[in-house]
């Protein structure tokens, strides 16, 4: 698992014009000075996620999909796994076991976005929060295969609905993000 300081140093790295992204970019960085089992699922606070904002090979639109067990639409990702190299890792196994794409390429080596988010209690497991760290990647194809014991649906989203009034806050952050990239 990538070590604690090189996430810190990702973390102090990253730059933000959104006041809610900054936000939560401090309350990362401050969970991972109180946590050494940052990334564990028993750690109850919460817990470090990856995630994959996909582009489309024509930068056009973003892949979105429709997660079995939270019941909404949002980016690949999930829990990091002891294997992990990085969190950029955890977002690529994730992108691939949920959506079987095979070609994806990370666009930058950095974080591209920073959200905390709160998981309902479910089973034995109480509420807690999932601070997810973002990576920028690009597909080589629009082929997909979902996995459907984890999603409902995948799909690709041209970014010009996903900037519309009314789309969830972090998607929507996500895709203003690429329109300033473009220009």
């Amino acid at each position: 698992m990538q070590p604690k300081s090189s996430l810190l140093a990702q973390l102090e790295q990253h730059q933000t014009t959104y006041a809610e992204e900054a936000a939560f970019r401090q309350q990362v960085i401050d969970f991972l000075h109180r946590n050494d089992a940052f990334w564990q699922r028993t750690t109850l606070e919460g817990h470090i996620t990856g995630s994959a904002w996909v582009l489309s090979p024509d930068r056009g639109s973003a892949l979105l999909i429709h997660h079995k067990k939270l019941n909404r639409w949002m980016q690949p990702g999930g829990h990091v796994d002891e294997t992990d190299e990085t969190v950029a890792h955890t977002a690529l196994r994730e992108l691939r076991e949920e959506t079987g794409m095979k070609d994806a390429r990370l666009l930058r080596p950095y974080l591209f976005d920073v959200d905390v988010h709160e998981i309902p209690a479910r089973g034995h497991e109480p509420t807690h929060l999932h601070l997810d760290l973002r990576y920028l990647f690009q597909a080589g194809s629009m082929e997909l295969a979902a996995d459907f014991s984890e999603v409902n649906n995948i799909q690709w989203v041209p970014l010009t609905s996903l900037v519309a009034e009314g789309t969830e806050q972090s998607i929507r952050r996500m895709a203003l993000k690429i329109g300033k990239l473009r220009n």
